[in-house]
């Protein structure tokens, strides 16, 4: 099969060669996956938590191999490489402490002797996921997922190669079964297989809105259910009443953590007029401070893009509204996949950077004359992921909430995805919800039982 070169992105040396499996080792694979699952679903929830804290110690010992391959793959700094392996062994231990209880068969008052709803296990999912987060997007899906009883096949994207071949070494180093997690070096085109298979009972995907159509389309073409975690265009609101420096203090994390490459990043910054000059302030304070180097530099806090083509489609996204009329408060430049830490003004609504998503690390920041036009500029996209709103009036946000179509509100925070709490979008940000409770019953059969003890006779 043909082959994959990992790169890279700081200094475009090639890392790996990677192969595709053929389309016979991949049936083989998956036949593997649900032989796994026959015997996996009987496993204990008490043995399935204790291989899940295992996962957490073995992600912990190897943080930073783990967080050096991130690093080199897709170039996210080295500090932010070690958080994000420090948050997946989070996820695993918060699973199996919670798991047991989320799973347990729900009671409920009927007629019978006894009625409750389970919650069992339906077989292999398929994980097709994207480079950015490449650890946390497949721990948050598969720790859930294995802990439901359920095995997880995933397809991982072709520049994080190493990153997912270490995933799957976690759970086989933590004792879990051969097969109950499984990591396939598959392209594009042989993903389509996998959906027909019939050992393959749901998908999981995170990524664009083109790859989640296609997934989605090809999953219901088979009647299997579908989770899409997409793309975002989050508003950043600060309202005349917020704390100022705090707000640009946040409003800089939440733009640049990555190198601006996350989905639920702030990327449309909408400020009333009367704070506009004092955040504009102390947001170029907080961006100009921001180092840029060698990702693998533990000072550094702007790495590079993780691909050439990225750095290049953010640039005509710019330069675009630059000739629409955006004034380019800093950076604004970019060589290879280096981006420098860009701020416009100027902006308006319609321009194609406050329409689309930014994926890198660019600002554009709008005046707006009240924070009624604030909300509805906020709402004015077809993404619905996350929104941020800083504000002392808490009494305003709690009477206008309702109307915020966002999956998720966060005041005076950046958005961010907690093990706690449930995570996902509406309109083309997807559909379905990660995380917490509703995370582990994505992929369950909630199955309805009744019983009666005896049976009714005239």
């Amino acid at each position: 099969m043909a082959d994959v070169k990992t790169t890279n992105p700081y200094n475009q040396e090639v890392l790996n060669t990677f192969y595709y499996i053929s389309n016979e080792t991949l049936e083989a694979r998956i036949d593997d996956s649900h032989q796994a699952f026959l015997n996996w679903r009987e496993t204990s929830l008490d043995r399935r938590a204790q291989l899940l804290n295992a996962a957490a110690k073995v992600l912990l010992k190897n943080k930073r191999k783990f967080a050096e391959h991130i690093t080199q793959e897709m170039g996210k700094p080295i500090s932010e490489s070690v958080s994000e392996i420090e948050k997946c062994a989070w996820v695993c231990e918060f699973y199996a402490k919670r798991g047991a209880g989320f799973l347990a068969p729900k009671k409920i008052e009927t007629d019978a002797e006894s009625s409750c709803v389970r919650f069992d296990p339906i077989g292999a999912v398929l994980a097709v996921m994207p480079w950015n987060y490449p650890f946390w997007q497949v721990f948050r899906f598969a720790a859930p997922t294995l802990m439901a009883g359920n095995v997880g096949v995933l397809k991982h994207a072709s520049n994080v190669l190493q990153c997912s071949q270490d995933i799957e070494d976690v759970f086989t180093a933590a004792g879990f079964p051969a097969g109950v997690f499984q990591s396939l070096v598959i392209s594009h085109e042989q993903v389509n297989q996998v959906i027909k298979n019939p050992h393959i009972k749901a998908v999981t995907l995170t990524g664009s809105e083109k790859a989640g159509s296609a997934v989605a389309a090809a999953a219901g073409e088979h009647i299997k259910s579908s989770l899409l975690e997409l793309g975002g265009s989050n508003a950043f609101v600060v309202l005349n009443d917020a704390d100022i420096p705090s707000a640009a203090a946040l409003a800089a994390k939440a733009r640049f953590q990555n190198t601006g490459q996350s989905c639920i990043a702030a990327k449309r910054f909408i400020i009333e007029a009367t704070v506009f000059d004092e955040f504009k302030g102390h947001f170029l304070t907080q961006v100009k401070n921001l180092n840029s180097g060698n990702p693998m530099d533990e000072d550094t806090k702007i790495g590079p893009m993780a691909r050439v083509d990225l750095a290049e489609e953010l640039n005509e996204q710019l330069q675009q509204a630059i000739v629409a009329g955006a004034k380019v408060e800093l950076g604004g430049k970019h060589k290879g996949a280096q981006f420098e830490p860009t701020v416009v003004t100027n902006v308006s609504a319609s321009m194609r950077i406050m329409q689309e998503e930014t994926f890198g690390p660019l600002a554009p920041l709008m005046a707006v004359a009240s924070r009624e036009e604030a909300l509805a500029i906020a709402a004015d996209t077809p993404f619905g992921l996350g929104m941020t709103v800083c504000t002392q009036d808490i009494d305003f946000i709690e009477r206008n909430i309702a109307d915020i179509k966002d999956g998720a509100v966060f005041v005076n925070e950046m958005v961010k995805s907690d093990p706690r709490l449930p995570f996902g979008g509406t309109g083309i940000s997807g559909y379905g919800r990660e995380l917490a409770e509703q995370g582990i019953k994505a992929f369950v059969n909630e199955k309805t039982v009744y019983i009666k003890t005896r049976q009714h006779t005239k």
